[in-house]
């Protein structure tokens, strides 16, 4: 990663998610990371939609002129780069791997804008709706209105190594008393 926002996020994040996967979407609070929330969007893990912007940062509507909330994340990308941040955005979300990219967009005033962007899950639950967050940091001078990303280059960020005792230790810690097996009769 190299945008500072980025790496401060991760960090936070990665802190929060202790020896899981990802943290649970309720572990992330917005005031601990007041100075990195105008960034910061969370989208909705629905390929149909676009994956859509659940909240967007007030930076990051800024960059692109509008509220971004319901508004579909694929379609800022250009159309010969919606499959590639489409599969990365399922690799996060199913996989519960983070990814940091580098995109160029288009200004208004015709120049190329730098930006780099952090794809982070969330824990999955069952019943519950899944969703990523983000960051979308530009590099140098804010510029406004953009569009037409571009994606430059990505990465997935690997999960620190799982310790199976532990695992297997928690699993044996929520099966304590009683239990009744099924079988045949």
């Amino acid at each position: 990663m190299k945008h500072p926002s980025n790496r401060e996020f991760f960090a936070y994040w990665d802190d929060k998610r202790g020896g899981e996967r990802a943290p649970e979407r309720s572990a992330i609070e917005p005031g601990a990371v007041r100075e990195l929330l105008g960034d910061i969007f969370v989208l909705s893990y629905d390929h149909d939609a676009g994956f859509p912007f659940r909240v967007a940062g007030t930076r990051v509507c800024a960059l692109l002129g509008r509220d971004l909330k319901e508004k579909s994340f694929s379609a800022l990308f250009a159309p010969d780069h919606r499959r590639e941040i489409d599969d990365i955005i399922a690799v996060v979300a199913e996989e519960l791997l983070g990814a940091v990219a580098g995109i160029n967009a288009t200004a208004a005033d015709g120049s190329v804008a730098h930006l780099e962007l952090l794809l982070l899950p969330f824990n999955n639950r069952a019943h519950t709706p899944i969703s990523l967050t983000g960051l979308l940091a530009p590099f140098g001078n804010s510029h406004h209105l953009l569009s037409d990303f571009k994606l430059t280059s990505f990465r997935y960020l690997a999960h620190p190594p799982q310790r199976f005792i532990p695992r297997a230790l928690k699993k044996l810690a929520i099966a304590r008393g009683l239990m009744v097996y099924e079988g045949l009769r």
